[in-house]
């Protein structure tokens, strides 16, 4: 079958059209927005992930994706407390959640005791993780534990204290969940174990909560905050009672938003 002269160069001419306007879009689209972080919130004493549901909600309509590990014993997993339970099994709860989850480029959150923990992940496993950021939280050092690091604020933990659980007034039988539950006291009592120098290495930042009306070398973590000012993190200070989670969620999650 023979073809025109005048079918053919109609036929080149539209394909080089085709392949100009594909070229002339592929060099004017702009590349999309950079992809943020996953948040990972590790939860305090006593309480579970269960109360930082607000927050999370609020930073996925920010764009983020969001991880509130439950850690052992708490929250929805205290019928799996045990009197043996230390601060090490919370440690491996967050490893390997980020192993399994295969999670990268982190914002790993620690609230007060969470602090504990989130530093023995970046101990583990801190290639996995972006920046540390403390809210409220213990800053230790290798051999520390809660107790030790609470002796300052006198006798209030051993005053707790119920055999092998700690157990706060607030703490009460009967009570309806979601609800604070004792916590076994060798996650207080265990030291942390810190041995790998790239977890030293790994950026972080500090929220001191304070609430309104108060001084912020008042509150109890005021220590902690300058043992991270010591060691040149950047301090921020958000207005709200030590659970900013419920007394201002809506903060902490904006300033959880802008840290990179």
């Amino acid at each position: 079958m023979k073809i025109s002269r005048r079918v053919f160069a109609s036929t080149c001419l539209s394909l080089f059209l085709l392949t100009s306007l594909h070229t002339s879009n592929a060099q004017t689209t702009k590349p999309g927005p950079a992809t943020k972080p996953t948040i990972v919130i590790v939860h305090g004493a006593w309480g579970g992930s269960w109360a930082f549901r607000h927050v999370e909600a609020l930073l996925r309509e920010k764009g983020f994706n969001v991880y509130r590990p439950q850690l052992t014993g708490l929250g929805e997993r205290v019928h799996l407390s045990r009197p043996d339970i230390g601060l090490s099994t919370h440690i491996d709860d967050v490893v390997n959640m980020v192993l399994f989850e295969d999670l990268h480029d982190i914002i790993l959150v620690g609230h007060s005791y969470g602090g504990m923990v989130i530093t023995g992940v970046a101990d583990r496993v801190p290639d996995r993780i972006r920046r540390l950021v403390y809210v409220g939280a213990f800053v230790p050092n290798d051999g520390e534990t809660v107790m030790s690091l609470g002796a300052s604020r006198g006798t209030w933990l051993k005053d707790m204290i119920k055999g092998d659980y700690i157990v706060p007034p607030w703490v009460k039988p009967n009570q309806p969940p979601p609800k604070d539950v004792p916590q076994p006291l060798q996650t207080f009592s265990e030291p942390i174990v810190l041995k790998n120098k790239a977890g030293f290495k790994v950026p972080a930042t500090y929220i001191l909560t304070v609430e309104a009306g108060k001084e912020a070398r008042d509150d109890d973590f005021w220590p902690q905050a300058q043992r991270a000012k010591e060691r040149g993190w950047p301090v921020e200070q958000l207005t709200a009672d030590h659970n900013a989670q419920w007394s201002a969620p809506e903060a902490l999650a904006a300033m959880l938003a802008s840290i990179r």
